[in-house]
């Protein structure tokens, strides 16, 4: 079958709309459409090289739709299925499987090739293959997908917001409460509050931190983080540090979360220098693997017993999370209609990028056109 769908066919260039050719689903595979897709900052990675992958490739990792075709050998979903898209694979019986820590899968393995596990490509152009952000490709009208990427969810759920807890609202509400440890009567800074961010303020604010600081330079964003649960904003790296040792008589928050679309080795020093004794820094945002963003002091380290953590999908399970995610959303107790600044046809992607580097957007979202 024929997909349109927004492609980057090398480092440095936008995204471009073409037509391709998408093969049937094979065995432990399902066709999906794609409904909505969230614009997620890691997307932009692929474009400035942050992220190294294969080119070409299939945009998109944060995304909603309905289960069209199923491939032989699936067992966990059916056509007509409403289901989320996961951009971390689970194969549920690897070492890491087998701990609970299925943000860790092996199958992850594939995210550099982003061919699907058994190696090959499902999109084409003439001759040649495009790979799948993530193993997804979201910014595709339709895909064909592994059973391993595919979560079920309720079919009463609006899938635009479904989409959403793919990517950004588990990894920032679990870099609060999973990999930040977040407890009751805490003090916690977040450090950039876009799409992660935001769900990190609301994850901590869930969890009882008496104090949550959003630190962001755009204006737009610290009085979005007011809503989402932050008792206080700042402006600056420094001034956050100040504000939490006015707040904690000089001890220092308890966690730093890093939830920044580029990290800097600035930002890591100084939430390493805004936490107390047994603090955290997590660190959940992304700059080029041959960036050395983390340089602290050893000595600090050692005798304050402080932890720098990193978090993949904010330590959360997608299998287990994913749902419980969209359970608390229904239940009135997690925001997520209120993540999307703007709605964008698939044509308009790349404003949808410029729109998010500007700081207008908090999540920019595509509805997908059929």
């Amino acid at each position: 079958m024929k997909t349109r769908a927004a492609v980057l066919r090398d480092v440095g260039k936008d995204f471009e709309i073409v037509e391709l050719d998408l093969d049937e689903p094979k065995t432990g595979e399902v066709l999906v459409r794609f409904v909505a897709s969230g614009l997620c900052h890691s997307d932009d990675h692929l474009r400035t090289g942050d992220i190294p992958v294969r080119y070409p490739i299939v945009g998109g990792h944060e995304g909603a739709g309905i289960v069209e075709k199923v491939g032989e050998g699936v067992t966990r979903l059916r056509e007509g299925d409403h289901v989320v898209a996961s951009f971390l694979p689970v194969c549920g019986h690897c070492r890491f499987c087998a701990r609970g820590q299925t943000n860790l899968c092996d199958l992850g393995m594939f995210l550099v090739d982003n061919c699907l596990p058994d190696g090959t490509f499902r999109f084409h152009e003439g001759g040649a293959d495009f790979g799948q952000m993530c193993l997804l490709g979201t910014f595709s009208q339709y895909a064909v997908l592994s059973q391993a990427s595919v979560v079920q969810v309720d079919d009463d759920l609006p899938l635009e917001v479904a989409a959403l807890v793919g990517c950004g609202v588990p990894t920032g509400f679990g870099t609060a409460v999973k990999a930040g440890e977040v407890r009751p009567g805490d003090t916690t800074l977040v450090y950039g509050v876009g799409g992660v961010g935001v769900n990190a303020v609301q994850g901590a604010a869930y969890a009882g931190s008496r104090y949550v600081i959003a630190v962001d330079p755009v204006e737009f964003k610290r009085q979005t983080a007011l809503s989402f649960g932050a008792t206080h904003t700042a402006a600056s790296a420094g001034e956050a540090h100040d504000l939490a040792l006015q707040l904690t008589n000089g001890v220092g928050a308890d966690q730093a979360l890093i939830t920044m679309g580029v990290v800097t080795e600035e930002i890591v020093s100084a939430a390493f220098a805004a936490i107390r004794k047994r603090g955290t820094v997590v660190l959940t945002g992304l700059a080029g693997p041959a960036k050395k963003t983390v340089n602290i002091s050893g000595f600090e380290l050692t005798l304050f017993e402080k932890r720098i953590q990193g978090a993949l999908f904010g330590s959360s399970n997608p299998f287990d999370d994913i749902p419980r995610l969209l359970g608390l959303y229904k239940a009135g107790k997690l925001k997520l209609d209120e993540l999307i600044t703007a709605r964008y046809k698939l044509d308009d992607v790349n404003q949808g990028y410029q729109d998010m580097m500007a700081g207008r957007n908090i999540r920019g979202v595509i509805i997908h056109e059929h």
